[in-house]
């Protein structure tokens, strides 16, 4: 929060500054920028720039779209604290989110040691094997063997 609000100020203090300077040299600011845009009339209106400048901005449309085609693939692995910029690398809540170590649960803001990994490793292998001890004690309860039907009973004579 701290560097934020350092951030912040400091980028106020920069804008300011370049808005004074741009208003104290205008007159040599925008002829610089006429120069560079190719708006000067040089050989007739706008050909400076159109041949310049201007035949430049279909470019910056497509690097533009490749920008945002780049965010959105970036955005599909983020982390999805919002506002939270890191890619998601730690699955919570099942799967349904990924996290970055600073706002998964289990790690508390901090990167995960060995000991840590260690321990959620042998717990996730003890729910394991907890689930698959349930899993074969109910298997064997269904597929227990039924006592055979005797020969003189209504079942072995196909009579219901």
């Amino acid at each position: 929060m701290k560097w934020r609000l350092i951030l912040a100020v400091g980028l106020a203090c920069a804008a300011s500054a370049a808005i004074v300077l741009w208003v104290l040299n205008a007159s040599q600011f925008g002829h610089w920028l006429q120069v560079h845009t190719g708006t000067i009339n040089e050989s007739g209106a706008y050909y400076g720039f159109w041949s310049g400048f201007g035949s430049d901005l279909t470019e910056f449309g497509i690097l533009g779209a490749i920008g945002a085609g780049i965010y959105q693939l970036v955005r599909k692995y983020n982390c999805h604290e919002p506002g939270c910029w890191r890619i998601g690398q730690h699955p919570a809540a099942g799967g349904q989110f990924l996290l970055c170590y600073r706002h998964h649960p289990d790690y508390r803001g901090k990167k995960p040691t060995h000991e840590l990994i260690e321990r959620m490793h042998r717990e996730h292998l003890e729910r394991q094997a907890a689930i698959h001890g349930k899993l074969d004690e109910v298997h064997g309860r269904l597929t227990a063997k039924r006592p055979q039907p005797t020969a003189g009973t209504a079942d072995s004579e196909g009579l219901s």
